[in-house]
């Protein structure tokens, strides 16, 4: 016998019912997400001198006297914007600098300049190197290793594409005379010093860099993070040898380091060191920037005649190095240059 009633049937639906099912409250999950950011009004301005695995080393208070040094992350708004060497960011959280302190970067300035480069010319992928330099020293040992023209034409088109003004330092001339490689250049109004490891004109190039933040690029051995140590005693940047056997330098300096350098006057400069590269693709660069790398000056692209194809080779005529070849200025030299430059053309242009 059956107690129940036509009431008490269970229903077929019964088994969906969760009226009483207890749910536990959770305010982080239930509060209504915005896209409204904190303005970070309180943020304090600094200069990133390193990066380090997600790490940066970032001056802050710079000229003043309780200047310091310190260790900040990427703030979680700022996405996957790149943070790089030379960059001006706004700063929150522990600015004092005090050991295990933490900072965020919140904001990174509109950059005035940008080198990069890519890992070959058919790589249109930038790897930026850094922001808001307005120099380029680019140097070349004399001998050991042995210097290559065609790399520092592919330096002379990043400088030119990213409106650094170029110098080119030449070390170790007590190894080797660079005057007959220093004639394929003549047709650039380029900066030039030079000098041995042990007697440098050390005064003179800090001249060249006061007032002014210069990124240093070169081959690996030519003695770069050497001039660095010296330029900015205490540094003890990484130095390493020349292979006897192959002439290559080892890789020695394996980060991206700004420094503040100062002349004997006390005038300050900045200079960023560079770990050495041995290839510099240019995916990139805007192609009317390697007319400029070239000459003195180039037509631009906008006043060749329409039937002309802007970087084509049929104006070459037109360019300064061409003419001073014709005229027979810069012999077997300047022939070279002019190759390299047709050898550039073509690549990028594939």
């Amino acid at each position: 016998m059956s107690w129940l009633t036509d009431d008490d049937e269970p229903d077929e639906y019964d088994e969906f019912d969760e009226s009483s099912v207890r749910v536990r409250p959770n305010p982080k999950g239930n509060r209504p997400r915005t896209k409204t950011r904190p303005e970070h009004n309180d943020a304090v301005r600094g200069r990133v001198l390193s990066v380090d695995r997600g790490r940066f080393g970032v001056l802050v208070r710079e000229n003043a006297a309780d200047e310091a040094v310190i260790t900040a992350s990427r703030a979680r708004e700022l996405g996957r914007l790149g943070i790089v060497t030379g960059d001006t960011v706004d700063l929150v959280g522990d600015t004092s600098g005090a050991d295990g302190s933490l900072a965020r970067v919140v904001r990174v300035d509109e950059r005035k300049t940008l080198l990069r480069r890519s890992a070959d010319d058919s790589d249109a992928v930038e790897r930026v190197i850094v922001a808001n330099a307005d120099q380029m020293l680019i140097v070349v040992a004399a001998a050991n290793p042995e210097p290559r023209a065609n790399l520092i034409d592919r330096y002379l088109v990043a400088a030119f594409d990213a409106g650094l003004a170029p110098i080119l330092c030449i070390t170790k001339t007590d190894v080797a005379d660079p005057s007959d490689f220093l004639a394929q250049f003549d047709c650039f109004d380029l900066e030039i010093i030079m000098g041995a490891k042990d007697d440098f004109p050390l005064d003179a190039l800090k001249s060249l860099l006061v007032g002014h933040t210069t990124v240093t690029v070169g081959h690996s051995g030519v003695g770069k993070s050497t001039l660095v140590n010296a330029l900015v005693p205490g540094t003890d940047r990484a130095v390493g040898r020349v292979n006897d056997v192959t002439g290559r330098g080892r890789h020695t300096s394996s980060s991206t380091v700004c420094l503040r350098v100062r002349d004997n006057d006390g005038n300050p400069g900045w200079i960023i060191d560079t770990p050495g590269v041995r290839s510099f693709g240019l995916g990139h660069v805007n192609p009317e920037n390697i007319l400029r790398s070239f000459a003195n000056y180039a037509i631009p692209a906008a006043t060749l005649p329409p039937e002309a194809d802007g970087i084509a080779l049929t104006q070459a005529h037109d360019w300064e190095i061409v003419d001073r070849i014709e005229a027979g200025e810069l012999g077997e030299s300047g022939k070279a240059r002019l190759e390299s430059l047709q050898k550039i053309i073509t690549t990028l242009a594939r």
